[in-house]
């Protein structure tokens, strides 16, 4: 049996011993240090998303360009994707996570800085090095599936996650600080939050420290942390030396099903951010009020990791994944299509924010399970490297679509996105191709 059929078969009546495994206090512990780091370091991924579409309005005065900072974090991502994942791969996952976030850090700081100077460029750069520390921390989720066999993999994640929600109760209240302290002052209320974000960033850093040992020597050693565990024939040949090949994902249909899931999910994501920001904008909302209305577009991505990756584990990836695109395909007619109505509108993006973490826990365990630790973070940098890629082409067509046809042609290219799984779903069917 290999390790990327675990899933199915514990989940068959004729389970194995790893039924009665036991999770590590060790183990527990590092998922509990990684994401609380998340609790402080998330809110910065809600500023970029929520705030970048609004900046580059203030910069450029052209809503046509909104789409920019969506398309500079995805590029950012695109960039630093597979790199950081070969640096893990090579050195372990602490290292590459430390790095990420050191760099997210200085990039916090520029970003404040272009708004104060008034300097598109400045900006530019401040959220290519935010957004590229940002997404090589997300190598967080690497070490995760790292540390547990097949079985538990997609909840792990789950469990991963709920520090970013947590951290969601902190953007708000950052946000409504700053707003109300340049209210009194005159300063820019859209270039504070990112002064305040380096003392959320620190305190995660060093959480990730405390991180033993390191998540990579976990994942090619499981039995020694949990002695009931069998090996699989992919755990056994962690000791070779990894002939890892990006392209081979793409031949095989259940990982590339998983990837072009995932890159679904965060083009439809990439292009309802951006409108969320804009729709609201133009009828009349507050800074505080689109901040909620994204709190609840996070709360969609983050509260609910858990029990979908229980649902992931026991039913399978593809379930979850399939169910999770379809979910934002309805989020986004909801946004585009309901007038501008707050309470739609936020609906709407709150459901994109569930599809896509449906999609996003499914597809990172489905990759997961057919790999080996050795290459894991290679891999699952692939995955989001193509994410990044489908991302950035979103958002650089969101802002010539409003310009030419309006915030709506814009929104159904969002749905567009969610149906393309289903199209490679039909296909792989017809190709008989199986799990």
């Amino acid at each position: 049996m290999t390790e990327a059929t675990a899933p199915q078969a514990a989940a068959a009546p004729a389970a194995t011993a790893s039924t009665r495994l036991q999770i590590p206090w060790l183990v527990k512990r590092n998922l509990a240090l990684f994401a609380l780091s998340q609790t402080f370091t998330g809110a910065g991924m809600q500023f970029a998303y929520g705030f970048g579409p609004l900046m580059v309005q203030v910069l450029t005065g052209s809503d046509g360009l909104a789409g920019l900072s969506v398309a500079l974090i995805a590029a950012s991502r695109f960039l630093v994707a597979y790199p950081v994942g070969k640096i893990t791969d090579t050195y372990g996952r602490k290292p590459g996570i430390l790095l990420g976030l050191a760099l997210a850090l200085c990039g916090a700081l520029v970003l404040g800085s272009s708004m104060l100077a008034h300097s598109s460029a400045v900006f530019v750069v401040g959220l290519l090095v935010f957004g590229m520390g940002m997404n090589a921390a997300q190598q967080m989720r690497v070490a995760a599936t790292d540390m547990f066999p097949a079985r538990f993999r997609a909840r792990a994640l789950g469990y991963l996650a709920l520090g970013s929600l947590v951290g969601l109760l902190v953007s708000p209240t950052v946000i409504n600080f700053s707003e109300s302290y340049a209210r009194k002052t005159g300063y820019e209320p859209l270039a504070l939050p990112w002064f305040f974000l380096p003392f959320l960033i620190v305190p995660g850093m060093i959480l990730v420290t405390f991180v033993r040992p390191d998540p990579k020597e976990i994942g090619r050693n499981l039995a020694q942390y949990y002695p009931n565990f069998v090996s699989p024939a992919a755990q056994k040949r962690e000791t070779e030396v990894s002939d890892f090949h990006p392209f081979e994902l793409f031949r095989r249909m259940p990982i590339l099903q998983g990837i072009v899931a995932n890159c679904s999910g965060q083009a439809n994501m990439s292009i309802v951010m951006v409108l969320t920001s804009l729709i609201l904008s133009h009828h009349g909302y507050s800074l505080s009020a689109i901040a909620v209305s994204h709190v609840f577009h996070s709360a969609g991505m983050f509260a609910f990791t858990v029990p979908l990756g229980m649902l992931a584990d026991r039913f399978g990836r593809p379930v979850v994944m399939y169910t999770g695109v379809a979910v934002a395909l309805a989020g986004a007619a909801l946004v585009t299509f309901t007038g501008g109505s707050y309470l739609l509108v936020t609906l709407g993006t709150f459901l994109v924010g569930l599809g896509w973490a449906g999609g996003n826990v499914a597809s990172t365990a489905l990759i997961a399970d057919q790999t080996r630790t050795v290459e894991r973070g290679r891999a699952i940098g692939v995955n989001d490297s193509a994410a990044a890629f489908a991302s950035v082409t979103a958002a650089l067509v969101t802002g010539p679509l409003i310009a030419l046809w309006g915030l709506k042609a814009a929104g159904g290219a969002a749905v567009v996105m969610a149906v393309i799984p289903f199209l490679l779903l039909a296909y792989a069917k017809t190709r008989s191709e199986r799990y």
